[in-house]
Order: structure tokens, then C-alpha cells, then sequence
């Protein structure tokens, strides 16, 4: 994710869960009803326990005239324990039906906890399908940042939901720790385009209305299953084995943010994407193999979405980042390194939040120092030196907060130096083990843990192993301490 940007007044130019306990529970004993949290600490009703969910079917409409979301999402899951009842993740929207394999259920609701009773209890490693159908209008999350979730634009909506936007749209198990498989059927008011994830398998028209059917078959979680409903120019194209879909709002073409500044926000935004594949290919050099069969882009012209989102294999972009073209290909190689560091391989919980952020901040640096701009090192340095002062934005002082564990307030999570502080771990890890022990470290933590939800600690442990040394010391000091690290 990209929630802010900031030019260093040098050279640098920056955008911007504890092991959770097994999915488990009470054996073949009494039934007995699985937890209303997975066990994240710092957003502890996120996910639920007793079940890990395998694919997600959502049929669904979406009507700009009235704003309103409408059909069935099908969850096909698997019980971890003997289950009596379970929890799904759902806000404000309006349950019309559930069932459980066919059969009718009850539920109750309590905020956005979604409790499900079925007829009879479902056994420990049972395969088991609950249905929900219901309508109403989506509510976008409000947080110490601003808007995430669902955002409703003038001709429809753009989905970008971190932490927990995702239960804002569809019944969901909603927590990284519990990715699955995603198909999503969107229909709209004939001449709009429904963007979600994955490969676009067909679209058709009747009576009106326009289907587009996404599928995503690499598992992802549930904060990063986009949807993006209006008028659309829809790019497909293929590159190097990938194939690409890019949603471009017409309105970008002429949004002029800036007009001091020159071109339009649409002529940076067709050269950034223009080089997404040249983009993929040095990333895919860096730390290995695309993990996905699909990429591409949405960019949308609305006011209210004001950062970008890492949604796997299509990463949503607010405008604001196409004002400048340095910034609006690191923009680009932001999100695209998080397919690799935050979506194949993703968070065990929140706090952990800077190997996502902090990798992806990396390949920044990697790539502005390939483009001929800074070397990382002038980069680590210029932040070694003007941090504070750089961010001095009237929150917590730079080096007070903690990259490995920044606080579960929302405004910490998404702190400059969860980004920023978090990849100068990764160059002090450079310094410390040379550029040989660092890039296969890199490699091995995308292609051995891909698919996996993951935790500092084990990050730490892989470094430790390749480089064949002690390395506590090291990311104590850089992720843990509350002030800044000595070099040398």
C-alpha cells in the first residue's frame, strides 16, 4: 500500500501478525462454536476461528443509481474443529437468506460479526458450503487516514480495503491469515465496465445489464479482492507470459491537478503503465518469478480515494500519484513488488505489517537506482540524516515508532517509518551480510514461503541461516528500538 508520498530534499523520493494460533479447535467432542477472531492482537473481531475458508464464489450486481450491492456469496470452507456455529465478517449490509450445503440456516448479527447455526453441527475436516445472499449499500470504512474500503464514485465504486474493508462488500473470514481462491461475477448497467482480479473468463450483455466474470485462482486475502464498476477504458494485452488487464478511467485523460506543473495526471498515467512489464521483468530479475498468471492495473478518478492498494495481480491507484513521473513509476513499482512481498507472501498478523511495506519500499530504491536517479545507498543515507525532519508531520517523532511492531492504531500502521525505516532494516541486513547472502535471502523468503502467511520471526531465522550468523542485534536494533540505530 502507498497511503502518502514525500520528496526528501535530496534525492530520495518515498511513497507513501505474531504467529496467530492454528485455525483450531475443540476435536470430535461436543460441537462447540468457532472464535469471532482469529487471533490477531491488534484488530482482534477480524477473521474468525473454526474453519479455514478454500474459494470464494461472489454472484453479484452493482447499481450506481442507487448505490446498492445485491446478490449471493458462496464460501466454500473446511471446519478445523467441531462446530456448532461460526462467525463470518459482515458490516451493515442487509442478510436476506444463508444456507449451509443446501440447507437453510439461522444467524444472528452483533456489528460486524455475522453468526451462522447450522442445522447440525459440522465435523472436524469437513468440506462444508454456506451461501449468503443479501443486499444494501456498501459503507466506506473511516479511519485515522481517512476513507478505505468501498468507495462509491459518480458512475460506481472502486474497492480498496486494508486493513479490513473487505466485510464492507462480501460475507468473509476477514484476515490474511485465512487467503483463498476468489471468483467474482459483477453485473452492471450496460455500458460500465465490472473490474475485479485475476483473468477476465468472458463477458455478455442481456436486458440491460453487462456481466463480467473475473476468476483468481492463487489464493489471496481478503483485503486485497478488489472491485471497480463505471466507465472504463478496459487495456488486455499479454508480455513476457502475463497477461494484463488495465482499468484507465476516461476522466484521468484530462484531470489536471496540477496545472502549474504541466502535463496532465492521464499522460503520466499512460507512460507509468506503459511500463508495468518492464517494471514486472526487473522485479521478477530481483527476487524470482512472477508468483501469478495475471497483472495489471485500475485507476480511477475519484476524490476520496487518496492512496494505492496492492490488490493481487491489480493494484488500484488513487490519481494523486500521477502528478509527477518519477512518482508515478515508483508508484507502479510500489504496488507491483508487493504481488510478490504482501500478497503471495503475506502477513501472519498486523503487526508484521512492514514486511510488506518495507520490501516494497526496497524495490524502489532498487529501481530508482536502476533508472540512473539515486543509489540505495544515497537513498538510506538522505533518510539516516533528514528523517525527522522530513516527516515531521505532527505525529510521532520518525524513530520512535517501531517498524516490527508499530501499535495497533490505524495512523501507526500506515507510518512513514513502517515504510521507510522498514527498508533500511533491509539495507542495514545488506551491509551487514553483502548483496550475494542479501538477494538470496530475498529470493528464497519470496519462492520457499510463497502461498504463506509469514512472520518477522521467520524472516529473521531464513536471514540468519543464509548468512550463517547471529543477526538478533541487528534487527533489535532497527525494528525494535525507539530511537535511531548507530552505524558501523
Amino acid at each position: 500500500m502507498a497511503r502518502s508520498a514525500a520528496v526528501l530534499v535530496t534525492t530520495t523520493v518515498v511513497v507513501g501478525l505474531l504467529p496467530a494460533p492454528a485455525l483450531a479447535g475443540g476435536g470430535h467432542g461436543e460441537p462447540t462454536p468457532g472464535a469471532p477472531g482469529i487471533g490477531d492482537a491488534y484488530y482482534p473481531l477480524d477473521g474468525n476461528g473454526g474453519y479455514d475458508v478454500e474459494h470464494y464464489d461472489l454472484d453479484l450486481s452493482y447499481d450506481p443509481a442507487n448505490d446498492t450491492i445485491a446478490g449471493t456469496a458462496t464460501v466454500e470452507a473446511r471446519a478445523t474443529q467441531h462446530l456448532s456455529a461460526f462467525n463470518l465478517d459482515l458490516s451493515g449490509l442487509e442478510v436476506r437468506e444463508i444456507t449451509v450445503d443446501g440447507r437453510s440456516a439461522s444467524w444472528t448479527r452483533e456489528g460486524q460479526e455475522l453468526t451462522v447455526e447450522p442445522r447440525r453441527p459440522l465435523r472436524e475436516g469437513r468440506s462444508f458450503e454456506v451461501a449468503v445472499t443479501y443486499d444494501g449499500v456498501p459503507q466506506t470504512v473511516q479511519d485515522a487516514l481517512g476513507g478505505s474500503g468501498f468507495f462509491h464514485t459518480d458512475d460506481g465504486a472502486v474497492v480498496a480495503g486494508q486493513p479490513e474493508g473487505a466485510a464492507t462488500w462480501f460475507p468473509a473470514n476477514d484476515h490474511p491469515l485465512d487467503a483463498a481462491s476468489v471468483h467474482v461475477s459483477i453485473a452492471v448497467p450496460e455500458g460500465l465496465e465490472g473490474v475485479s482480479n485475476g483473468v477476465l473468463e468472458e463477458s455478455w450483455t442481456h436486458d440491460g445489464w453487462t456481466t463480467w466474470e473475473w476468476d483468481a485462482e492463487e489464493p489471496m486475502a481478503t483485503y486485497l479482492v478488489t472491485l471497480a464498476v463505471g466507465e472504463f477504458d478496459l487495456r488486455a494485452y499479454e508480455a513476457d507470459g502475463v497477461r494484463w488487464w488495465d482499468a484507465v478511467d476516461p476522466g484521468v485523460a484530462t484531470l489536471d491537478l496540477d496545472p502549474a506543473e504541466g502535463p496532465l495526471v492521464g499522460e503520466y498515467v499512460d507512460a507509468a503503465l506503459a511500463r508495468q512489464p518492464e517494471v514486472l521483468a526487473f522485479l521478477a530479475d530481483t527476487f524470482g518469478p512472477y508468483p501469478f498468471s495475471a497483472a495489471g492495473a485500475i485507476v480511477d478518478d475519484t476524490p476520496d480515494l487518496g492512496f494505492a492498494l496492492e490488490t493481487q495481480t491489480r493494484p488500484v491507484y488513487s490519481p494523486v500519484f500521477f502528478t509527477d513521473p518519477v512518482l508515478a513509476e515508483i508508484v507502479v513499482v510500489h504496488e507491483l513488488a508487493h504481488q510478490w512481498y504482501g500478497d503471495s507472501v503475506r502477513l501472519a498478523a498486523w503487526r508484521d505489517i512492514w514486511l510488506n511495506e518495507g520490501f516494497a519500499t526496497y524495490a524502489e530504491w532498487l529501481w530508482l537506482e536502476r533508472e540512473g536517479i539515486a543509489t540505495v545507498q544515497q537513498q538510506f543515507d538522505d533518510l539516516y540524516a533528514n528523517a525527522e525532519t522530513v516527516f515531521a508531520d505532527g505525529g510521532p517523532p520518525f524513530w520512535t515508532v517501531l517498524p516490527g511492531d508499530p501499535g495497533a492504531e490505524t495512523s501507526l500502521l500506515f507510518h512513514p517509518a513502517v515504510y521507510n525505516r522498514g527498508a533500511m532494516t533491509l539495507h542495514a541486513l545488506r551491509q551487514v551480510v553483502g548483496d550475494t547472502a542479501f538477494f538470496q535471502v530475498l529470493r528464497e523468503w519470496a519462492d520457499t514461503r510463497a502461498g504463506e502467511a509469514v512472520t518477522t520471526e521467520e524472516f529473521v531465522a531464513l536471514a540468519e541461516e543464509v548468512a550463517g550468523r547471529d543477526l538478533e542485534d541487528l534487527f533489535q536494533a532497527w525494528l525494535y528500538t525507539p530511537e535511531r540505530p548507530a552505524l558501523g
